[in-house]
């Protein structure tokens, strides 16, 4: 498609060239690229608009109004719609002005414009009758439905009318897609038909209307619409107390949706939808059966069987959360590495927390194999006491931090206390959930000292994504870099010189500092070198949107993509990047999805391990905390990554001036901890 418009851009076929930046834009749109697709669009717009073409401007500006909509920008995405739906009444094209009211009406809802979003509604459904038979009648009639329902408990008594009419409108939809011999448009019909008495709670009747959304599904051979149903159908099995068959039908629904999740968390309409309300929710749901399922079965033997499929789908949860945070399968999990990593130390666990909103559930890997343990703490008391802790931890002056480090130590170690104490645990491996990545658990209190004096500490975003292989300790080879000088508003980092200066003596390396600090100088060491170890101490933020995380250099900033790209180089070689360190990051306070790109950096970057930073400490305790690391790598061969980074946070507590967390808890030794 690119190909095409250089070459129309060439030409002097302004129509042509018009015509593909558009279906562009769309591609772009429909990719979930926001800030290309409005660039196309509004140029092929201006192109159509000069040439008089209202029927593309009509489809243009339709498309810019699912955009915007999709930015949550619904009343100028209204406006949008509105001339869209004059341009194609203009061109007679009554299937567009449909499409553009029915727009309409959804941004109307969004505004709490309920009336108004139901005389829309209402206006497209005298349209579709006078339809013949056709795509466009059979997908209207759905979206009308749908409209209707999502207005209930707004209209006050028209709720069962609304109810009636839904239910009316899903039967003609497949009476039409039916004889139209159009099998998704069905399963569509029959799925939503099936979700409304699911709403009501008739699950008896809701249960074979969603079995033929399914065979309907099937039928058509589209994926993006049959694991709907086969997860409404898990829903409905479990409303129905059939665990068994409901476990079955979201496992299906899984599998299902692995081979497609990136396209389906961008929404079927270009409309980006959110990664939690879309895929989320199913991992989580399977996840909690499978739970259900092992407390009901007696004995370890029985029960392990459960917790270790659990644990299977919480680890292609966290794959697909950083695939959708990345946008691209740069996260592709290692495969048949989990037993392996299972079986590498017997001085290891591996905890993951599961944030339900009524519980939270503790599963750990221990040597002799899963533990399970419930909290009756729900997601929304965690969280709350998660962001009230992550606010304190900077506040180096005060001990207010301390009540809720004990606090959430009860919640999620004490319990695991009597199983861990059962092996020379010596590290502990989490793999966070939600508002836990924002914070680092080796700062957690038991009363008397913290976490980190007891374990190492290391973060992961699943074991599959881990490779297991440890250091490589002879050969070393350190690429280091940084700013000391303040560059683009950023203040100077003046401790980044001691830090720069502990890697030279120790490894020999010389460093790209300020001037010499710029991307394509890095690109261009990491090309030419087979480096071991990456230190760029400089400003970095990770946001929650990958295209606003980067790193400063002197002259620019270094976007993620760039990092991968130069890193990138290390993968034609026998050995990848071990080691990357970025020592002067942070993230934004609470936001777990920043947090997410942080603890993903690693696998983004391809580099087998990162240490990174929580929040940003331009303080001497930072290039003391990092010189230590790396010197117990070199002096001690037996210790792992994590546990070089447990005795440097140790050296910072045993001094009073930097005992305080605030000092010392934000580095985090992210994925292999080997």
């Amino acid at each position: 498609m690119e190909l095409a418009l250089a070459l129309a851009r060439q030409s002097d076929d302004r129509r042509q060239f018009a015509l593909i930046m558009a279906q562009l834009g769309q591609v772009y749109l429909a990719a979930g690229q926001l800030e290309a697709a409005s660039e196309m669009l509004h140029e092929a717009l201006g192109l159509a608009r000069g040439l008089g073409n209202a029927g593309l401007s009509a489809v243009l500006l339709n498309d810019l109004g699912i955009l915007l909509a999709s930015q949550q920008q619904y009343a100028d995405a209204l406006k949008i719609y509105e001339e869209s739906l004059s341009l194609a009444q203009t061109v007679s094209n009554r299937p567009l002005a449909i499409r553009a009211q029915i727009n309409m009406a959804k941004a109307a809802l969004q505004l709490g414009r309920h009336q108004e979003a139901k005389n829309w509604l209402d206006l497209v459904l005298g349209q579709l009758q006078e339809l013949d038979e056709s795509h466009d009648k059979a997908y209207g009639l759905i979206n009308v439905g749908l409209g209707y329902q999502d207005l209930r408990g707004h209209l006050g008594k028209l709720d069962e009318v609304l109810l009636l009419e839904s239910a009316k409108l899903f039967r003609e939809a497949t009476n039409v897609a039916q004889h139209l011999g159009d099998p998704r448009a069905a399963s569509y019909a029959w799925g939503y038909l099936g979700r409304l008495y699911e709403a009501e709670r008739r699950y008896q009747e809701a249960l074979p209307l969603t079995n033929r959304a399914v065979f309907s599904a099937q039928l058509a051979n589209a994926p993006e619409s049959l694991y709907r149903w086969q997860w409404q159908t898990g829903r409905l099995l479990t409303a129905l107390g059939q665990l068994d068959d409901a476990i079955s039908a979201y496992s299906l629904a899984v599998e299902t949706l692995q081979p497609i999740r990136q396209e389906v968390a961008l929404g079927s309409e270009g409309l980006h939808a959110s990664f939690r309300e879309t895929i989320r929710p199913l991992y989580f749901e399977l996840a909690d059966l499978l739970l259900q399922r092992a407390a009901l079965t007696e004995g370890q033997q029985y029960s392990e069987p459960y917790l270790l499929r659990a644990r299977e789908v919480v680890e292609l949860l966290k794959a697909a959360e950083l695939r959708d945070y990345f946008r691209d399968e740069c996260v592709d999990a290692l495969q048949g590495h989990i037993e392996k990593l299972d079986l590498l130390s017997k001085t290891t666990a591996v905890l993951y927390p599961i944030l339900f909103a009524d519980r939270t559930e503790l599963l750990v890997s221990l040597p002799n194999g899963m533990a399970r343990v419930t909290v009756p703490v729900t997601a929304d008391r965690l969280t709350q006491e998660v962001r009230a802790f992550r606010r304190l931890l900077e506040k180096r002056t005060t001990r207010e931090y301390l009540p809720h480090a004990q606090q959430l130590y009860n919640w999620l170690i004490r319990p695991l206390e009597p199983s861990l104490a059962a092996f020379p645990i010596d590290t502990l491996v989490v793999v966070p959930d939600g508002s836990l990545r924002t914070i680092p658990l080796s700062a957690l209190h038991d009363g008397k000292r913290f976490l980190i004096s007891k374990y190492a500490v290391a973060t992961t975003p699943g074991l599959n994504l881990t490779d297991p292989r440890p250091l490589r300790r002879t050969r070393l080879k350190v690429l280091s870099a940084g700013l000391t000088e303040g560059v683009q508003g950023y203040p100077p980092l003046p401790n980044v010189t001691t830090e720069l200066q502990a890697l030279e003596t120790l490894y020999g390396s010389h460093p790209l500092l300020n001037q010499a600090f710029r991307s394509s100088s890095l690109e261009k060491e990491m090309q030419e070198q087979p480096f071991t170890i990456v230190h760029i101490a400089t400003h970095g933020k990770f946001e929650s949107r990958v295209e606003d995380t980067f790193l400063l250099t002197f002259d620019d900033k270094l976007t993620m993509n760039q990092l991968t790209r130069a890193v990138g180089f290390f993968r034609f070689r026998d050995e990848p990047l071990e080691l990357l360190t970025l020592s002067a990051c942070e993230t934004a306070v609470g936001d777990d999805r920043a947090a997410l790109g942080l603890a993903g950096v690693a696998i983004k970057a391809g580099a087998r391990s990162a240490l990174a930073t929580l929040w940003f400490i331009n303080d001497e305790a930072s290039s003391r905390l990092v010189a230590e690391f790396y010197q117990q790598l070199q002096k001690d061969p037996s210790a792992s990554k994590a546990v070089a980074l447990q005795r440097a946070q140790v050296t910072l507590i045993q001094d009073p001036a930097y005992r305080h967390p605030g000092y010392w808890a934000p580095f985090l030794l992210l994925n292999n901890w080997l």
